[in-house]
């Protein structure tokens, strides 16, 4: 078979494409609620910017944490479908919190909630896309998820939209519809994802998350985990683009139409750019997706108005779409197959930590000095982590 058409989306494994559709709904349902979460919490709730970025950084580190012991788990179990349906799932029965919420406790209370079941899922999910592909296609196996979820992305604030103006701007009404996808996203995992059997591999007798284990993750692997961290702190919280723009005058009904604009250039991006890691190499996209976001940080540093606003936000979604996929096939490429749980539980932890250092970062910035303030600094991180990719050796970032 030539290598054009091995890399096509047909021969791509059908339990690829299904992970895909159950992100697809998933982010659906999450990110209608997330279009409007920042207003919601600022307008109704009173919140302060400070307080949105530490119910951000909580929540998304929670996420990334929790995904070493579920990463961890399924090394161990040698299962992953069960704990990415208990991820999901968790996510699925959480949704009608968000409507229910009078307070900015109550909030964090079911955005913690919702995270743990995101963490839960994330590692065995990402190491079950890479069990279920074969090593020529990684990179368009993981670009192809990627793309489906981000499709979600921006159908979920389509249906914010719409549902904004027949409903008369109640975002609790809204809230209420993002149960209906989680528990599609339930049924396509349930129906349609096998994983192979690798519990002969993970051994009867195997501890989890032994000293022995990380030291087997070497340094090409140590590598992407620093490259990924340092480029977390520049990306916080996309809750602060859609502040950014209500900011600048945005009115409340369209102010998802943030994070459609960002997931066009997210979903349109994330295959091609897995499919030219394939060809050209991982860190020559990586390269340009960490390029990408300076130039994103800048413009919406600078931004007066709601064009401008919109310019940096297509470009962080190109960015998102350059690099999310990518981080997560170099970690596969540099950990060792029984380890892959485990290795996505470990770079996610560091990743959580400098999500929430980020997000709260972001948040005081904001309240001392404005927008401005805050995309500057993040335009700062993204420059140290260019320059920290670019003096890595090739073979550590590359296939």
């Amino acid at each position: 078979m030539a290598a054009d058409s091995r890399s096509g989306l047909r021969a791509i494994p059908r339990g690829v494409w299904a992970l895909g559709f159950v992100s697809l709904f998933m982010d659906t349902s999450s990110e209608l609620v997330h279009s409007l979460l920042p207003v919601f919490l600022v307008s109704v709730l009173g919140a302060s910017m400070t307080s949105v970025g530490l119910i951000e950084g909580v929540a998304e580190a929670t996420a990334l944490v929790t995904k070493i012991f579920s990463g961890t788990l399924s090394d161990y179990l040698g299962r992953r479908k069960a704990l990415t349906v208990l991820g999901y799932g968790l996510a699925a029965v959480t949704k009608p919190l968000f409507p229910l919420a009078g307070s900015v406790g109550m909030v964090l209370t079911a955005r913690f909630i919702d995270r743990i079941g995101k963490g839960i899922r994330g590692a065995p999910r990402d190491a079950l896309v890479a069990d279920l592909s074969p090593p020529e296609l990684r990179g368009a196996s993981f670009g192809l998820r990627q793309a489906l979820d981000t499709v979600g992305a921006f159908a979920g604030p389509v249906i914010a939209i719409v549902a904004m103006g027949l409903m008369a701007n109640d975002m609790r009404a809204v809230f209420w519809i993002a149960v209906i996808p989680a528990l599609a996203s339930l049924v396509i995992l349930l129906a349609f994802v096998d994983e192979p059997d690798r519990r002969a591999d993970a051994g009867p007798t195997r501890v989890p998350l032994r000293l022995a284990d990380i030291k087997t993750l070497g340094s090409a692997y140590w590598a992407v985990v620093t490259v990924g961290a340092i480029l977390t702190l520049a990306r916080f919280s996309e809750a602060f683009l859609v502040l950014r723009a209500s900011g600048t005058g945005l009115a409340i009904t369209f102010v998802p139409l943030v994070l459609v604009v960002m997931n066009i250039a997210y979903a349109a991006s994330a295959y091609p750019a897995g499919v030219w890691s394939d060809r050209a190499g991982r860190r020559v996209v990586l390269l340009a997706g960490v390029g990408v976001l300076v130039l994103a940080d800048v413009v919406l540093a600078i931004a007066s108005t709601i064009w401008i606003v919109m310019v940096g936000v297509f470009l962080w979604g190109l960015h998102m779409g350059l690099t999310q996929g990518l981080l997560a096939t170099m970690v596969t490429d540099t950990a060792p197959a029984h380890l892959r749980g485990t290795a996505f539980g470990a770079f996610n932890l560091v990743s959580g930590v400098a999500m929430l250092a980020a997000s709260v970062l972001a948040g005081v910035l904001w309240d001392r000095f404005g927008a401005t303030g805050t995309f500057a600094a993040g335009a700062v991180f993204s420059l140290i982590s260019l320059a920290g990719l670019a003096s890595i050796p090739t073979d550590k970032v590359s296939r």
